[in-house]
């Protein structure tokens, strides 16, 4: 929360990014963010409220810029400080849409999906682009047989989550192994939201240690499925090392028991969970940062018994694609609690940003038409809903501002759009993808009539 006096500081100009902070999942704003000669922001050498002209509001801005940088930066830091073979892999669950994909592939990166639409989704943007070579990791904890099936005949590696999925997988007809990884459940704690917390014992993912060998034994068992490797996954938000690095430990301990009983292992999956800078206060790692600290303990974890070093696996979503967006909205009505509290009201909320409402997300915003006015009063910004909780960001400063001004929230690129719902019957936003000046629509805005396209209406109750 913001308690300090609304005269302390500019609304936007501070939100940029700095030289000594080059690393995406550190900024506030997208890489490519500039005040243009307007006083106004510029997000890929696009104006932002001339996009709001164009493509109305809310409006997701996507940075191409900034996505690639967190790409490649990823890419590159495991190549210099992991010593064996290594692949990054997109949790596309943070967004999944045609372009961001794209985007994602022609960088290198392989995928992580978690239901048929995220497969669909990533494959026909691997065939568009022609990318079909790409690698896609399946997950889930309660994958149906039709997904399996999908899944299997669309060439994808399963990561297994429990015993029922495993028999589903043995009783398939494949013509060739299908490969899997098994997913372990590490027991290991971090200090993040009990919601996005994965890794500790009384979580619905993966199998429980006491399980491995038993799981080791059937999979030996069933000449269907071929076991290339172990996953393990801790959590989501988080900036501390050491629970990373721990869990290296732990995983190659049970590889090496995997090696021992006969599996044919050769991929570590450590997961993803590299947290943000959602406020001024957050202060996480840099990618470089958290990738050397993860590939260092992997390497020494495999040295220490005595193992190859196995290609090394990690599936980042946030930290990748979560700066690189941001949401604009137009202000329209404001209340002035006398000696409580004034609240101003945009024109979208918890239908395109649920993460408030669900995990009491913070967040930043500027205002993008006044990036150099100093702030004048602090306010909470409610969304439209008719939801008493539905609150973007309670007690902000910010200058001070009319109906029409755009306000924008900062770090929306993950867990917005891919959340995002028709709650009061709202059409979904449309998102644009930024890029050296020009300005691409990725995703169209909902009409009316597209929130009655699933509609049916029984004839009984329709007009004679």
């Amino acid at each position: 929360m913001l308690t300090t006096e609304p005269q302390t500081r500019p609304s936007g100009r501070n939100y940029l990014a700095r030289p000594d902070r080059p690393s995406p999942n550190q900024t506030l704003l997208p890489l490519t963010a500039r005040v243009n000669d307007l006083d106004r922001l510029e997000i890929g050498g696009c104006d932002v409220a001339t996009l709001v002209e164009r493509f109305g509001s809310p409006l997701y801005i996507l940075d191409e810029a900034t996505l690639r940088t967190a790409c490649r930066q990823y890419r590159q830091s495991f190549q210099t400080y992991y010593p064996g073979p290594s692949r990054v892999i997109y949790a596309s669950k943070a967004w999944s849409c045609l372009a961001v994909c794209a985007v994602v592939a022609g960088e290198g990166l392989g995928f992580d999906v978690v239901s048929a639409g995220e497969i669909h989704t990533t494959l026909t943007a691997l065939d568009l682009t022609g990318r079909t070579d790409t690698p896609i990791y399946f997950h889930g904890n309660n994958k149906s047989l039709a997904e399996l099936r999908y899944a299997v005949e669309s060439g994808c590696t399963i990561i297994v989550d429990n015993w029922l999925e495993l028999e589903m997988l043995a009783g398939l007809d494949s013509n060739s192994p299908i490969p899997i990884l098994l997913r372990l459940t590490p027991g290991i704690e971090c200090h993040t939201h009990e919601y996005i917390r994965t890794g500790h014992l009384d979580s619905k993912f993966g199998f429980d240690p006491n399980q491995i060998e038993a799981v080791f034994e059937y999979v030996l068992s069933q000449p269907v499925l071929q076991c290339v490797g172990l996953h393990a996954h801790i959590g989501s938000q988080i900036f501390e090392r050491q629970p990373h690095q721990d869990l290296a430990g732990v995983l190659a301990e049970w590889f090496k028991l995997g090696l021992e009983k006969g599996l044919p292992l050769e991929q570590l999956n450590v997961g993803g969970g590299l947290g943000i800078r959602y406020v001024e206060e957050h202060d996480p790692p840099s990618i470089e940062e958290w990738v050397k600290a993860v590939s260092l303990s992997v390497a020494k974890a495999c040295d220490d018994r005595g193992l190859s070093y196995p290609l090394l696996i990690a599936e980042p979503g946030r930290s990748l694609v979560a700066t690189a967006c941001v949401t604009a909205y137009t202000i329209g009505s404001r209340k002035e609690i006398p000696d409580l509290r004034t609240y101003i009201a945009v024109d979208g909320g918890m239908s395109d940003n649920p993460r408030p409402i669900t995990y009491q997300s913070v967040y930043r915003a500027v205002i993008a038409n006044k990036m150099s006015e100093e702030c004048q009063e602090v306010v909470t910004v409610a969304g439209k809903h008719c939801e008493s909780g539905d609150i973007l960001i309670k007690d902000i400063s910010l200058p001070r501002t009319v109906p029409g001004d755009i306000l924008v929230v900062l770090a929306t690129g993950a867990y917005n759009y891919s959340m995002a719902s028709n709650y009061n019957r709202l059409p979904r936003p449309a998102a644009v993808l930024v890029h050296e000046g020009e300005a691409n629509l990725i995703l169209e805005r909902e009409t009316l009539d597209d929130l009655l396209r699933q509609d049916r209406l029984p004839a009984r109750l329709s007009h004679p």
